[in-house]
C-alpha cells in the first residue's frame, strides 16, 4: 500500500472546502467511501457527530435506528445482501455496550462489518470523563481486528486497516474506537495518510494447493455415494455459480444452509434439503463447503466415520476442527469449487455417474417420503394454529423475489422444514450465535439494499419485543416490511426443556411472555395491522399486508396465534446442546 501523500490527497485538497484542512470524522468518511460504504447505521452522539457532517459532504446515507442493536444487526444485514462492508457507528459507553450483541453475531456468522465507536478525548484519558469504557479491550473477543486511533493524521489509514482484516480468510468484524479530541481535530490535508481506493488489496480468490485441488478431482469422479453441504461462505464470497456448476457437472447431491440456501431453485434434481442426515449416514465422499463443524453439524459426530470427508473453508483454522478429516483446503470456495469442476471434467468416472444417479434417486424417494409425513402438519387446521401451518403458509406466500428472514427460536427451527427462499442470498437467520433481535435490523437493511425485492420476516413473540420499535426507522428510511409473530406467549425453545427437566409446575417459570395484541402496536406506527386466530385466514392476512406495504409505505404486522404446545424436533432433541 503507498502510505505516501498521491492522487488522492490531490482530489482532497480539491474537494476540501475549509482552505486546506480536514477533519478526523471527514477523513472517515472518505475513507468509507473508499471502502465502498454508502451507508452506516449508528444512534447520534456527542463523541461521533463529525463523521455524521463528514458523510453529509460523501454522500454517504445516514440511518438513524432507535437502538444501537438494531444498528449493528442492520449493518450486518446490509453486508449479508451487498456482498460489501457494512458499517455501524456508535458513541460512547452504552452506544458501544448495546451495539456488542450484533457484533458477536456478526462475528460468529462471519459478517464483514466495521464498528466505529467514540471515546473521550485523548486529554481526559483515566479521569472518568462521561461514556469511558475500554471499548478495544471489550470488542477484541468478538472482532477480527480491534484498535484505538490516536492521531488524526492515520484515522483514514487505520478505517482501511480495519477494512482489510474483515475480508482477510473467513469474513468478519473489526472495531476502531476514536477519540472525540481525533474526530474533531483539523489538519493539513496533505498530512493525512489516505491509502488511494482500490490500490491496496490483494486477491484473495486462493485454490490453495494445486496438488489439493487434483487430489479432490480424483476422490468426487470415483465417488458413487456423494453429497455436498454449502454453507454460508459460499454466498458470502459469491461463490455460489462454480458450486451449482460443481454439482450439475458430477451429480452430486447438494444441499444448502445459511444463506446459500435457494442456491438451487426446488425442483432442481441436484437441489435436496430432507435428507442431509441420511446422506451424511451413508455417503461415500462428504464435502462440507464454508461451514464449520459447530453444535449445527454436531460437532462432526452426526457424519459417518466411513466416508472420506473433504472440508473447504476460507479459515485455515476451521478446517479439521472438532473432527478429523480426509482432506482439508484453506482459501476461496468459488476459486477451489471452479478449480475442481475443470479438473474433474477431464477425467473418466469409470461407470461410476451411473451409481451416483442411482444415490440421487434414493435419496429423492426419502425425501418424497419425509415431505408425505409433514404435509399433514403442513396443512392441518387446528386451533390454536399449529406452527408448521403458519411456517407452510408463508413459504406459499413467498415470491421469487421475496427475502425471508427468521427472527426468533423454535419458530425459526420449524420454518426451515417449510419455508423455502426462491433465490441464494434470500435467506436470513440468527446464525450460530442464536441472536434474538435481528429481525428488525436485517430487515430494514435488507430492503435498503434491494428496494424492489419484498422483505418478509417471522418472529416469535420474544424476539419481537427486543427491536419491534425500529420498524418505525424502517417506514422513516422507506424500508417497509411484512412482520409476522407466531405469538404463542412463551419462549418455547427453552420452556420445553425446562418442563421436560423440571416439570409442568416450574417448567414455565422465565419463559412465560404475556398476551399481546401486536397488531395494535403496526397501527401505533401508522403501519398495518391484524390479528390471525384460523388457519384459514392466514393467507388472505398475508395478501393484504402485501398490499397494505406496496401501496402506503408502511410497515404491516401480522399477529399469529400459535399453540404453545408444539415445538420443532431439534428442540424436542435438545440438540443445541449436544
Amino acid at each position: 500500500m503507498n502510505r505516501t501523500v498521491n492522487t488522492a490527497t490531490d482530489t482532497l485538497a480539491k474537494k476540501d472546502k475549509s482552505g486546506g484542512v480536514i477533519s478526523g470524522g471527514h477523513l472517515v468518511a472518505k475513507a468509507l467511501k473508499n471502502e465502498g460504504v454508502d451507508t452506516i447505521f449508528t444512534l447520534c452522539g456527542g463523541h461521533i457527530i463529525d463523521i455524521y457532517d463528514g458523510c453529509l459532504d460523501e454522500g454517504i446515507r445516514i440511518v438513524d435506528v432507535r437502538h444501537e442493536q438494531t444498528a449493528a444487526h442492520a449493518a450486518d444485514g446490509y453486508a449479508r445482501q451487498t456482498g460489501k462492508l457494512g458499517c455501524v457507528v456508535t458513541t460512547a459507553g452504552p452506544g458501544c455496550t448495546n451495539a456488542m450483541t450484533g457484533v458477536a453475531t456478526a462475528f460468529r456468522s462471519e459478517s464483514p462489518i466495521l464498528h466505529i465507536g467514540g471515546q473521550s478525548s485523548l486529554s481526559q484519558h483515566k479521569m472518568g470523563s462521561l461514556q469511558d469504557l475500554p471499548h478495544v479491550d471489550m470488542l477484541a473477543p468478538i472482532t477480527k481486528f480491534a484498535s484505538g486511533v490516536y492521531s488524526t493524521e492515520r484515522v483514514a489509514d487505520m478505517v482501511s486497516m480495519a477494512a482489510r482484516e474483515c475480508f482477510t480468510g473467513a469474513f468478519g468484524p473489526a472495531y476502531l474506537e476514536i477519540p472525540r479530541d481525533v474526530l474533531d481535530r483539523e489538519i493539513p490535508v496533505e498530512d493525512a495518510v489516505i491509502p488511494a481506493p482500490g490500490q491496496y488489496r490483494a486477491s484473495c480468490r486462493s485454490i490453495g494447493d494445486p496438488a489439493d485441488i487434483e487430489k479432490l478431482a480424483d476422490i468426487l469422479v470415483k465417488s458413487k455415494r456423494p453429497a455436498a453441504l454449502f454453507g454460508q461462505q459460499v454466498w458470502a464470497s459469491q461463490g455460489h455459480r462454480e458450486a451449482i456448476a460443481l454439482a450439475r457437472t458430477l451429480d452430486i447431491p447438494a444441499y444448502m444452509n445459511g444463506a446459500s440456501r435457494g442456491m438451487l431453485p426446488q425442483g432442481d434434481p441436484h437441489h435436496f434439503d430432507r435428507t442431509r442426515s441420511d446422506a451424511f449416514k451413508n455417503a461415500d465422499v462428504i464435502l462440507i463447503v464454508g461451514t464449520p463443524f459447530d453444535f449445527r453439524m454436531g460437532y462432526g459426530k452426526r457424519i459417518s466415520r466411513d466416508a472420506t470427508l473433504i472440508q473447504i473453508d476460507q479459515n485455515y483454522a476451521t478446517v479439521g476442527k472438532n473432527r478429523d478429516i480426509s482432506l482439508g483446503l484453506a482459501g476461496d470456495p468459488g476459486a477451489i469449487l471452479s478449480a475442481v469442476e475443470q479438473a474433474a471434467s477431464a477425467r473418466s468416472d469409470n461407470g461410476a455417474r451411473a451409481e451416483r444417479q442411482s444415490w440421487m434417486k434414493q435419496l429423492r424417494d426419502i425425501e418424497s417420503t419425509k415431505l408425505d409425513k409433514l404435509m399433514p402438519l403442513f396443512t392441518t387446521d387446528q386451533n390454536p394454529i399449529h406452527p408448521y401451518r403458519l411456517a407452510y403458509e408463508i413459504n406459499q406466500f413467498l415470491a421469487d423475489n421475496s427475502i425471508y428472514i427468521g427472527d426468533g427460536g423454535d419458530i425459526v427451527t420449524i420454518s426451515a422444514q417449510a419455508v423455502r427462499p426462491r433465490n441464494p442470498g434470500q435467506w436470513m437467520d440468527p446464525g450460530a450465535l442464536g441472536s434474538l433481535g435481528v429481525g428488525t435490523g436485517f430487515a430494514m437493511a435488507a430492503k435498503l439494499a434491494h428496494p424492489q425485492k419484498e422483505v418478509v420476516c417471522l418472529y416469535g413473540d420474544g424476539s419481537f419485543g427486543m427491536t419491534a420499535f425500529d420498524m418505525e426507522t424502517a417506514q422513516r428510511f422507506g424500508a417497509p416490511f411484512i412482520a409476522v409473530v407466531g405469538n404463542n406467549s412463551h419462549m418455547n425453545q427453552i420452556r420445553y426443556g425446562q418442563i421436560a427437566k423440571y416439570g409442568d409446575a416450574r417448567g414455565n417459570v422465565g419463559n412465560h411472555l404475556g398476551d399481546v395484541a401486536f397488531s395494535e402496536f403496526a397501527r401505533l406506527l401508522g403501519g398495518y395491522g391484524e390479528e390471525v386466530r384460523e388457519a384459514s385466514a392466514i393467507q388472505p392476512a398475508l395478501q393484504r399486508a402485501r398490499e397494505a406495504v406496496a401501496g402506503g409505505g408502511q410497515c404491516a404486522v401480522l399477529n399469529v396465534w400459535v399453540d404453545a404446545d408444539e415445538y420443532a424436533p431439534g428442540t424436542k432433541a435438545q440438540t443445541m446442546y449436544k
